[in-house]
């Protein structure tokens, strides 16, 4: 049989070192369907529960495995349904391709059933590079390029193959004008900016006597030479949710997250700097970085475009992250361990005492922070970490402390509901002998995460480490738009939009063949937690939690005040539940009196 259009992209993805591809079939993309099965496992196809969620799962496991994504849909519907994973791995700068099909080249511009203009569609998503084949002998640049424009620039491209194609004869483009001869291979550049600019940022850093550090998922591969620059600064370091896992929680200058999601200590570590040191970070909440003018900046970043975009730095230093630190180090002054590295250890200390206290409240029936603080000295070694969006990420960012090894990633820029389950399997193909943990609200489980536990019974036993939990924190609201409607707008809670089904997530687990485990009490939770990590198959812990505890941002202003009281006041349908438990957690520390914050 000769080789069709299909075989050649197949064997071509191999050549380019792809050896997974995640998706959903359909006509308008079987011919490639064909040679995969033709190929006899060159390349293992994970077959999602839905095209988003394979899109999910193709950013996910760049982000888990360092390398290409790759995500296939038919054409029509299931091209369509890829674009918000896209989107994700588009804004947290993940090297994703998606392969789509497309209806007969004949057919096209015929108003003919499925028939979607796909290259306009993706142009936003995969700007970077979207062209639709033609014909046979184009194909070969096309993959080669796509894969070197995603890898080279960390961008998301798109190739879509009309059916009729996929089936055609390959043919090698013909040594003649108006072709194209393009070959395979991409190396990582090592780029590091010029000594003059190194000098510039190091006098500033130098003259800083209170040298703030901010990491981003760029300084994910950088944590020794992180680690290094800033003993010799004596900065503290905050993370951005993309950068929990670039530097470890045990280190007594390491404030945890930043912004809404993040810790009060790194909320002070930027109010209070002279100096902000900003590594790999797109961090998007110029509110909680310090006030223009009063620190000195200086940033690193691999992408010129991220530069000076959220803070105005007086040197921007384009580089690889470990790369630029490391040039950097030598032109450093050592100024050890002083009084700003003494007030950061101590306003940490406390810290950790307000989460525990926060975390002990009583609830009903259960404290949601209280699942994160019973996992967190649980946590296995390299256990990989993912959360969706919703309260469930606050407990993820504020409570989980990581240690070297670990790894931990959600839904960034597009901050996407419905991103934690995929995640977690692209992390258990990306990594089959690491235990997996996902945090879930009942929010996103209902939209298409528990549909996606399908799939994790579908492959589990492929996996040389069984540990994969899925915790669903059920309470039966879509809680952090209701305390962002509280809090941002004044307005009391809306039932019809924010209240949700109850439904027993452990049980579906237990029909589908997986551990199903439930928790309504909070002495339980301990050794719920000892148990899934325990099991011998992947596990649902399903949490019946408070919708009342909030997840509350590190700094509470006058204004978010005022804007709670005024949704109290218009009659919040939970109002005696929110006063009686929470309200004070809320409100004391702006208010006069406020009292001892270990104890809220």
């Amino acid at each position: 049989m000769a080789q069709t259009v299909g075989d050649f992209i197949v064997n071509r993805l191999h050549d380019w070192g792809v050896r997974k591809i995640f998706g959903y079939p359909g006509d308008g993309i079987n011919g490639v369907f064909g040679a995969l099965n033709r190929a006899n496992g060159k390349i293992e196809f994970i077959q999602a529960r839905h095209e988003e969620m394979a899109a999910f799962m193709a950013s996910a496991y760049a982000k888990f495995s360092g390398e290409l994504g790759v995500c296939i849909a038919t054409s029509g519907p299931g091209a369509s349904h890829l674009v918000t994973g896209l989107y994700d791995a588009r804004l947290d700068h993940m090297p994703v391709l998606a392969i789509a099909g497309q209806q007969a080249r004949t057919a096209i511009g015929g108003h003919y059933q499925q028939e979607v203009d796909l290259p306009s569609m993706f142009k936003d998503v995969a700007g970077a590079f979207v062209q639709q084949a033609s014909a046979p002998a184009q194909v070969r640049h096309l993959i080669d390029r796509s894969i070197r424009t995603a890898l080279g620039e960390r961008r998301v491209t798109a190739i879509v193959l009309p059916n009729d194609l996929q089936e055609a004869a390959y043919e090698e483009p013909p040594r003649a004008h108006g072709t194209i001869h393009s070959g395979i291979g991409f190396t990582k550049p090592k780029v590091v900016p010029y000594e003059a600019d190194l000098r510039k940022a190091a006098d500033i850093l130098n003259q800083g006597k209170k040298v703030a550090i901010l990491v981003g998922a760029g300084a994910l591969g950088a944590t020794d030479e992180v680690i290094a620059v800033a003993d010799k600064l004596g900065a503290g370091a905050a993370k951005a949710l993309l950068g929990k896992a670039a530097l470890p929680d045990d280190l007594p200058w390491v404030t945890g997250s930043i912004g809404l999601l993040g810790t009060e200590p790194s909320y002070d570590l930027m109010t209070e700097c002279d100096t902000l040191l900003m590594i790999g970070s797109g961090f998007p909440y110029s509110e909680f970085l310090p006030k223009e003018g009063q620190a000195r900046g200086v940033q690193i970043d691999i992408a010129p475009d991220m530069l000076s975009l959220r803070y105005p730095m007086e040197v921007n230093l384009v580089g690889d992250a470990a790369e630029t630190l490391t040039a950097l180090l030598p032109l450093l002054r050592d100024k050890g361990d002083g009084a700003w590295r003494k007030r950061i250890a101590s306003n940490l200390k406390d810290w950790w005492k307000t989460l525990e206290g926060r975390a002990m409240q009583p609830a009903k029936p259960v404290n949601p922070q209280r699942i994160t603080w019973e996992l967190s000295p649980r946590l296995p070694d390299r256990v990989i970490l993912t959360s969706d969006s919703g309260s469930c990420a606050n407990w993820y960012a504020r409570d989980l402390k990581v240690r070297r090894g670990m790894m931990a990633s959600l839904s960034g820029g597009l901050a996407s509901m419905g991103a934690a389950v995929p995640y977690a399997i692209a992390a258990k193909f990306a990594h089959p002998d690491r235990p997996v943990i996902a945090l879930v609200g009942d929010g996103a489980m209902q939209m298409n995460n528990m549909a996606e536990l399908i799939t994790i019974a579908q492959y589990w036993k492929k996996w040389s480490d069984h540990r994969c939990i899925v915790c669903v924190l059920n309470n039966e609201d879509l809680n952090q738009v209701t305390w962002e409607q509280r809090v941002m707008e004044g307005d009391p809670k809306f039932n019809a939009s924010q209240q949700i089904p109850n439904v027993p997530y452990h049980r579906f687990a237990e029909l589908i063949g997986l551990k199903g485990l439930f928790v309504d009490h909070p002495d339980q939770l301990g050794s719920a937690w000892d148990e899934a990590l325990a099991a011998d198959r992947p596990v649902v812990l399903e949490v019946k939690t408070d919708p009342e505890v909030p997840p509350l941002p590190p700094h509470i202003t006058l204004k978010q005040a005022k804007k709670f009281s005024e949704s109290l006041i218009k009659g919040d349908p939970r109002e005696a539940r929110v006063i009686k438990g929470t309200a004070r957690q809320v409100l004391e520390s702006i208010l006069p009196g406020g009292g001892d914050r270990g104890n809220d």
